[in-house]
């Protein structure tokens, strides 16, 4: 079909099309073949002008912008929770959605900071950091760590996975760590956890645990070095380990229990993570530290140090201990003691002063009730006995005319006899009848008198538990104890000239 020519000859044909023969305005524009813009023209059906936008409502929170800015000015870290509750005290009633938002908005951006690159010696700077990777062993109710350490010069990386951040949990991993660099640096440098640093406030000298301060000397007089508070920066390196270790070794890794873990990160460090090109230095780790770092490492302190978990607890009257949120059973006679509790990262042991009394493998597990077998069937083996009879089979026949006596007495016999069998193991058979025999003498029966005649009297105490070998010769070997009186007498001496 041709364009029509004359303006208003169009305008006719449009209107014909659309108000007689019922077409629309995109049948029209196609079969004059003209743009539906001018269709509408000529129909005087052009669209409404832009409203203009709407005017913005007048918000709640609205009148207390003013003090929202100041609270954050004065405090840019305050939280939206924060800012709502001082704004209830105010008088606002909206909710927290627009309190985010406008803490959001007002919030200062910080100063972009610049930081100068640190250059270390061979030799002079450890730098140590725990790092959290949550709750990740199946079926163990407890978060995983990572200690991680890295020599400042080198770049040469100790990682290992644990399940406690604790002081001896800390001090063990210490020692696997400098036993892998085969010595220390001048200056190890540490975050402010609890196992080193007591007390750091800004501005002042940090306060370090004393017992964190023993092992530093006992391993070779190495310099601890604590960050400043909120300033991760001073040990930026291993925090960028950390953070390799989360980007490189953690994703998509499976592992049975904690030792499968650490099986696969001591690969993953020495096959991957120590013979890279490192990203900063462009040079392998491991060749660094072989051929420049470790001559220059100081020897490791042999000084043995303590570094069990410790604790005390009371035996409660199930004949249990409770450590580290498990409970572990102990000898039945030991109810009510105070005892010491020593745990390493695959034992469990009870201590009575210096007397060794139960030893169980360590559980990792929470709630759980770890108990050996013995401890109980000694409990019932117990109940079943006459008192008398115990007492003369380990005392004889003082045992039996001390319990001959105590029948006539209101006192309980079963107590007594398992009071004297805990005195008797702590200080011994003999001194413990001996003990019965001096207050029987007295006029008088009873387990206190014995132990007061043991403790105080006579001033002896717990023996240590005996060394035994395995082999019946040996540990049948009985030396008699030496006359020390013969060093008394003063000895003349010569004059070596003479």
């Amino acid at each position: 079909m041709t364009l029509l020519a004359d303006e208003s000859v169009v305008r006719a044909e449009v209107m014909r099309l659309h108000y007689l023969e019922g077409l629309g305005i995109r049948a029209i524009a196609r079969r004059l073949q003209m743009s539906r813009k001018t269709v509408r023209q000529h129909l005087g059906k052009l669209p409404p002008p832009p409203k203009a936008p709407p005017a913005a409502r007048a918000s709640i929170l609205d009148p207390y912008e003013a003090a929202i800015r100041q609270m954050l000015a004065d405090t840019p870290q305050l939280k939206a929770t924060q800012v709502l509750e001082r704004l209830r005290k105010m008088g606002y009633e909206g909710g927290i959605s627009i309190v985010r938002d406008r803490v959001r908005k007002f919030r200062p951006n910080p100063d972009p900071r610049a930081f100068l690159t640190l250059d270390n010696a061979a030799g002079e700077v450890l730098q140590v950091d725990w790092g959290d990777f949550g709750f990740a062993i199946p079926g163990v109710p407890r978060r995983v760590s990572a200690f991680v350490s890295m020599l400042a010069y080198s770049r040469y990386l100790y990682v290992e996975f644990t399940l406690s951040q604790a002081m001896g949990s800390f001090l063990r991993c210490m020692d696997r760590a400098l036993a892998f660099f085969g010595g220390v640096t001048t200056v190890d440098v540490f975050d402010n956890m609890k196992t080193v640093v007591l007390e750091h406030r800004r501005g002042m000298p940090p306060r370090f645990n004393p017992r964190f301060l023993s092992y530093t000397n006992a391993r070779g007089g190495f310099a601890a070095v604590a960050c400043a508070p909120h300033h991760p920066q001073s040990k930026g390196g291993v925090e960028r380990c950390i953070r390799f270790v989360r980007d490189r070794f953690w994703p998509g890794r499976r592992f049975r229990d904690l030792l499968d873990l650490n099986t696969q990160a001591m690969q993953w460090r020495d096959n991957f993570a120590n013979a890279r090109e490192h990203d900063v230095t462009g040079k392998v780790p491991a060749l660094v530290f072989e051929h420049e770092e470790q001559p220059t490492l100081r020897p490791v302190g042999i000084q043995i140090f303590d570094t069990d978990d410790v604790e005390s607890d009371s035996i409660t009257k199930t004949f249990r201990i409770r450590f580290d949120r498990n409970t572990y059973s102990v000898p039945w006679r030991l109810v009510g003691q105070s005892v010491q509790v020593r745990a390493t990262d695959d034992t469990v042991r009870v201590f009575l002063g210096p007397k060794g009394v139960a030893e169980h493998r360590r559980c990792w597990r929470t709630g759980v009730d770890v108990e050996d077998e013995a401890h109980r069937r000694e409990l019932i083996e117990f109940r079943k006995q006459d008192p008398a009879e115990v007492a003369h089979s380990r005392f004889g026949d003082t045992g039996l005319k001390y319990f001959k006596i105590l029948t006539a007495t209101g006192r309980s016999m079963r107590r007594e006899s398992l009071r004297l069998t805990f005195l008797a193991e702590l200080f011994g058979t003999a001194e413990t009848r001996n003990a019965m025999a001096e207050v029987m003498r007295t006029g008088h029966v009873g387990v206190e008198y014995v132990e007061f005649v043991l403790r105080h009297k006579r001033n002896l105490t717990p023996a240590f538990t005996p060394l035994r070998l395995g082999n019946p010769v040996l540990d049948g070997i009985s030396l008699q104890e030496p006359d020390m009186t013969i060093y008394d007498p003063p000895m003349l001496t010569r004059d070596p000239d003479d």
